[in-house]
C-alpha cells in the first residue's frame, strides 16, 4: 500500500482532466462479465487491469483505491461492492488475492485536504495501477474521468464496478481494505463510530461530531466538518 506525501504535477482544473475513451462498448444491465476485458485484449492488450476506489464520500478517514489484473480466471460471484455483504466481500477479497494480480494505493486524509477529494482519489487510482507487479497495458476505470499519468492506453466505464469483473475485483478490494483501516481509526478515536459507519454521513457521526468536535481524521475540507469547526470555535 502506497501513501507516498509527495505531491504530483495535477491537472488544475476538470477541464485539464484526461478524458475518457470514446469507443467504450456501451454499459449494459446485468452482473459483471469480462467482455471489457475480452475486447480490450482483441485489440492487442495481454494485462487489463481494473481500477475502482472506496471512500470518496465519506467525511473521515483516506480514499483506498485498487487495481486487479486476472490472468487465471476469475472467482464466481464478482459484484459492485456495494451489492454483496460485508460476509460475501471478505470470502472474495481473499478469492481475488489467490486469482488476481492486486495493487493498493491510499490517499491519506491529509492529502484529500491539500489536493481536493477528486484529485486525491485519481492520484491514488494512479499509483495502484503502476504499483501493479506484473504491470498493465490496458486500464479499465471505473467513473466517468481518467487518472493522470498513466502508462498505458484506458478507458472510462460508467458504472464499470457493474460492469466488468476486474473493476467489480477493484471495488472490493478497495472497500474491503477502507472497512479494515476505518475499524482501526475507530479504535484509535472511540466514540466517534467510525467502526460502524466508517465516516458516512450517518445521524450518527453528526451527533458524535457535535459531541465531540472533529478529530484527526476527519476532512477538514469537507463543508460539514469545517461547519462544525466554526461552530466549536465560537
Amino acid at each position: 500500500m502506497d501513501d507516498d506525501l509527495q505531491r504530483e504535477a495535477l491537472p488544475a482544473t476538470l477541464a485539464d482532466m484526461p478524458k475518457p475513451a470514446s469507443d467504450s462498448p456501451e454499459p449494459q444491465p446485468g452482473p459483471p462479465t469480462d467482455r471489457y476485458e475480452r475486447r480490450a485484449r482483441r485489440k492487442g492488450a495481454r494485462l487489463v487491469a481494473g481500477v475502482d476506489e472506496a471512500g470518496r464520500g465519506p467525511l473521515a478517514g483516506p480514499v483506498v483505491t485498487a487495481a486487479v489484473v486476472f490472468t487465471r480466471g476469475y472467482p464466481d460471484g464478482l459484484n459492485d461492492s456495494k451489492q454483496l455483504t460485508a460476509l460475501r466481500r471478505a470470502e472474495l477479497f481473499e478469492a481475488i488475492l489467490a486469482k488476481g494480480t492486486v495493487s493498493i494505493a491510499i490517499a491519506s486524509r491529509a492529502r484529500i485536504d491539500r489536493m481536493n477529494i477528486l484529485r486525491a482519489s485519481l492520484w491514488a487510482m494512479s499509483r495502484a495501477v503502476s504499483g501493479l507487479s506484473c504491470g498493465a497495458d490496458h486500464v479499465l476505470v471505473d467513473g466517468n474521468m481518467l487518472p493522470p499519468n498513466l502508462a498505458c492506453t484506458a478507458e472510462a466505464i460508467v458504472d464499470g464496478d457493474a460492469l466488468s469483473v476486474s473493476i467489480a475485483a477493484a471495488s472490493i478490494i478497495a472497500k474491503v481494505t477502507r472497512d479494515r483501516l476505518m475499524a482501526n481509526v475507530g479504535r484509535a478515536y472511540p466514540g466517534y463510530g467510525f467502526e460502524e459507519h466508517k465516516g458516512y454521513s450517518t445521524p450518527s457521526h453528526f451527533e458524535a461530531l457535535r459531541v465531540h468536535g472533529p478529530c484527526p481524521q476527519h476532512r477538514q475540507s469537507f463543508a460539514p466538518v469545517r461547519e462544525q469547526q466554526l461552530i466549536l470555535a465560537i
